[in-house]
């Protein structure tokens, strides 16, 4: 049992430690040195550890736990964490204000406060007599994931709030809504790591901070460089200890005073024109931030109006979230060459000078083909515009005319390929490129790697570089000799060694249960995707039974094309293909049992017996959940839209398809929609 001398100088410790995080991350004015602070932590660790009855759960060193969490269980979220509706313009904004009006029936001016809009990860935080004892990730909406022991290594949460800081104690409960994100300092400081560690590194903020929220072992998450800024308190405004509070702008004060990260660029607006002006100023000046921000959030200042406005099912009325445009930025190709996909495609990347693009550097681009290029008439040394799609993908807008000189060369398309030396075709009626020769190295290095992934079969460690080098070795021609690896040669390959071949030799092992809609995903034949896939192996049930399919006989399947059948007619023609599929039979790979038909619901439902299209990325869905919840209430899926798709359902930064679907007469639905279908 510790002294009282000791057990003072823990808290002592603990208060000094807690107002440095405050000034920190809170007031962004630190008060002390790294160093000091080192100091400091390690001082109250080793006073814990000689003290195990000193420590409390809420105790700076308290913030990473100990076992790796099995999975993660469900929360269901006190009042529901809604969707924004989206704008992309001012004259959106306009009809959001009169909107406003008509629903509050005043002409206004009415106060807004505007906020940016970070890229990261909805959170909702829950605190019991100022003490922090869960958070849940937003999930639907209405339930979310207890990620409490990660949510607890962020150094800028409190585990412990600061009544003092508003001079009154805090409610018994408060529930808190806030936003996790990675900065862009800190998404190289954790892709540095990621790359000494020999593993792939994260895309983009967002992904990193998603990803590492979600980990089952958060002594991996504590050392992930995550921060949160917090913007919602429920219960304000209303009977109860944080009934004066009243106005939004008061809450984000009284959030900041009692120990929470509120971003500090937001402002309190008296009109829809003072609104715009923010959005104006932050479209240009958010470059400067060190995290991304992809818009503006505007909402109504006065909880009563809210409260008067109330929601609807997919959004509060009462807010509106305004979009920035593209972020762009302008360099040169310094060349561009040659990159051959598994399907033989050449597709020509422009090696870019690098620039920084979204939180991101930018160093390529695909040009897609060589019309692409003579349409934007690209020459290498042009200087050109970026963008990035949906602030992910990077792409060549348009060409610097004024900038070219004489230096500038034109790129010609090769008619052989410059891996293999091949002859690459253009077959008529298309517009790329393909080698024609089936064994070329850098078409069986993708093909392997397709074959490997996630939504085939899935093997993991089975990367790029262990491809290389698997290829490079010649150890491996075909997905089927993969089955046919030993330990002794995989571990002589360059950083592998005898734990990794052996991991990998297991990995590869059970994939072969996988099933066979994946393996025919994962063979690679074009056109064919995973939706087509499954739908055509619910139909045949073994792989084996597509042999002497004809093209009109695979088209007869409800979702699949001319141009599926006749290439995956055309594939089992193949006798190298055949051949491919016997060997991985004879390796034990499950190729499928007997024919077997989607079982659909006999209750009514909206899904029954419809076809659906997917398009765009969804916020509370990966496409493989959604596609598994349509299918398991007797919905059906197609890879393109036709008039016999009956809704596609679409989510940011849909392409063609729904554009298709608008043509078409095709009913489209939003995430919002599909999320109150999946609950009759």
């Amino acid at each position: 049992m510790a002294d009282k001398d000791t057990a003072k100088k823990v808290d002592e410790l603990r208060e000094r430690i807690r107002e440095l995080d405050y000034h920190y991350y809170v007031l962004d004015n630190p008060l002390a040195e790294d160093t000091e602070y080192d100091s400091l932590y390690a001082e109250l660790r080793a006073l814990e550890d000689a003290h195990p009855d000193l420590r409390s759960p809420d105790s700076p060193t308290r913030r990473i736990g100990g076992q790796v969490l099995e999975g993660f269980s469900a929360v269901a979220h006190t009042e529901p964490m809604l969707s924004l509706n989206n704008s992309y313009s001012e004259d959106e904004l306009l009809a959001f204000d009169q909107r406003v009006a008509r629903g509050l029936d005043s002409d206004g001016p009415f106060e807004y406060v505007a906020e940016l809009k970070l890229d990261g990860l909805g959170v909702s935080l829950r605190y019991e007599n100022g003490e922090f004892v869960r958070g849940a990730t937003r999930g639907d909406g209405k339930t979310g994931e207890d990620v409490t022991r990660n949510l607890r290594t962020v150094r800028a949460l409190p585990l412990k709030l600061r009544p003092e800081g508003a001079g009154r104690s805090p409610a018994p409960v408060l529930e808190v809504r806030g936003e996790v994100h990675m900065t862009r300092s800190g998404l190289e400081l954790a892709n540095r790591q990621r790359e000494q560690d020999g593993e792939p590194p994260f895309a983009n903020p967002r992904n990193a901070a998603a990803g590492s929220l979600r980990l089952l072992d958060s002594t991996i998450t504590a050392g992930r460089p995550l921060r949160i800024f917090c913007y919602q308190l429920l219960g304000a405004g209303h009977s109860g200890p944080l009934e004066d509070l009243v106005d939004h702008s008061q809450v984000l004060e009284y959030l900041k005073k009692i120990g929470f990260p509120v971003n500090p660029h937001w402002r309190k607006c008296l009109g829809i024109n003072e609104v715009l002006k923010f959005c104006r100023d932050w479209a240009t000046k958010r470059t400067k931030l060190d995290y991304n921000t992809d818009g503006v959030v505007i909402k109504l200042n006065k909880l009563s109006d809210r409260r008067a406005l109330g929601t609807t099912a997919k959004f509060p009325r009462w807010a509106m979230a305004y979009k920035f445009a593209a972020e762009w930025a302008r360099t040169r190709v310094k060349s561009i060459e040659i990159q051959v996909g598994r399907t033989g495609a050449l597709t020509p990347t422009a090696n870019l000078e690098p620039v920084q693009l979204a939180g991101t550097t930018v160093s390529r681009a695909s040009l897609h083909n060589e019309e692409e290029i003579e349409r934007k008439d690209i020459r290498q040394g042009d200087w050109v515009r970026i963008e990035k799609g949906g602030d992910i993908i990077p792409k060549v807008v348009e060409v610097d005319f004024d900038a070219r000189d004489e230096h500038c060369k034109n790129f010609e398309m090769p008619s052989t390929c410059p891996v293999c030396g091949a002859l690459a075709d253009k077959p008529e009626g298309e517009v790329i490129r393909r080698c024609t020769n089936a064994s070329c190295p850098a078409q069986v290095r993708e093909r392997l790697i397709h074959f490997a992934s996630r939504n085939a079969m899935d093997i993991q460690g089975l990367g790029p570089a262990v491809v290389d080098a698997l290829v490079e070795s010649e150890l491996v021609h075909t997905a089927a000799d993969l089955y046919r690896l030993e330990l002794e040669s995989v571990a002589e390959l360059e950083r592998m060694g005898e734990k990794s071949a052996a991991n990998l030799l297991a990995e590869i092992e059970q994939s072969k249960g996988r099933g066979a809609d994946r393996l025919l995903f994962g063979l690679g034949v074009r056109f064919v995707g995973q939706i087509a896939a499954e739908l055509i192996i619910s139909r045949y049930g073994n792989i084996l039974a597509l042999e002497g399919a004809g093209s009109e006989e695979l088209e007869a399947i409800d979702g699949i094309g001319p141009v599926i059948a006749r290439s995956l007619a055309a594939f089992m023609d193949g006798k190298e293909n055949r051949e491919l599929i016997d060997k991985l039979a004879a390796a034990g790979v499950d190729l499928g049992g007997e024919s077997a038909t989607v079982e659909v619901p006999s209750e009514s439902n909206p899904f029954n017996g419809k076809k659906f299209v997917l398009t765009g990325a969804l916020e509370n869905f990966s496409r493989d959940k959604a596609a598994a919840e349509i299918k398991r209430r007797g919905g059906k899926l197609s890879g393109s839209v036709s008039g016999k798709t009956d809704y596609v359902l679409y989510g940011s930064e849909p392409g063609s398809k729904l554009a298709r679907a608008r043509e078409l007469g095709v009913e489209t639905i939003d995430e919002a929609t599909f999320l109150e279908w999946l609950k009759q």
